[in-house]
């Protein structure tokens, strides 16, 4: 689940988001990392028996932002203005950045700009209590599966900006091994909830379909 990157493993490009200690979803999240190092990720991404299907998601999703967050974080210094001047995903996908509330109409911007503008829109939004409640007896509000639905759409553009433009940075720093296991672990959790359209995950489809043959 929190995969080490040798000396860099502390560079996260913004702060990492802690589950507390002793909460419900901590338990949750360690029962997560003890399927995860089972090597059966389809099995590892079920819902556990008996829990809260909104309350596995919040869960997984503050771990896909924090692994994201480290994954990027060891790679900014490739990923500038000038290298990245869209946020792009090979030649066929550019994403332009718009967040509904301060930037309402889509902006076109530079890749490292975007990824700035999502991972802070991210966090705002694990951060918000009445979204991500923490506090045991808490309800999820009626619209968290559509907020998460797109905060994990959201951060599959940097999976796949980091793919498109950056796996050879990726490889020289001899990190592909857990960009790997990282993306698996995210396709398998939002194929089996179906949190992504398909049409969303078209950047790296060969990618996923790949993976997916071989947990056949």
């Amino acid at each position: 689940m929190s995969f080490l990157f040798g000396s860099r493993s502390s560079k996260t490009f913004r702060p990492k988001k802690n589950i507390p200690e002793g909460s419900h979803q901590y338990e949750l999240l360690k029962h997560a990392e003890a399927t995860l190092g089972s090597g059966n990720l389809r099995q590892a991404v079920m819902l556990p028996e008996g829990e809260d299907l909104n309350e596995w998601i919040a869960v997984n999703t503050v771990d896909f932002f924090n692994q994201i967050n480290m994954l990027y974080g060891t790679i900014t210094e490739f990923c500038t203005e000038t290298s990245c001047s869209v946020m792009s995903a090979g030649p066929r996908y550019e994403y332009h950045w718009a967040d509904g509330t301060n930037i309402k109409k889509p902006i076109k911007c530079s890749a490292p700009k975007y990824i700035d503008y999502l991972m802070t829109w991210v966090q705002d939004q694990l951060d918000d209590e009445t979204l991500f409640p923490s506090k045991i007896g808490v309800p999820f509000p009626k619209n968290f599966m559509s907020v998460a639905k797109t905060i994990l759409k959201r951060l599959f553009r940097v999976y796949a900006h980091i793919y498109h433009q950056h796996f050879d940075s990726v490889m020289q720093l001899q990190e592909e091994a857990h960009l790997n296991t990282s993306f698996k672990h995210f396709i398998f959790f939002v194929q089996e909830f179906n949190l992504i359209d398909r049409r969303e995950l078209s950047p790296l489809q060969d990618l996923i379909e790949k993976l997916g043959s071989k947990d056949r």
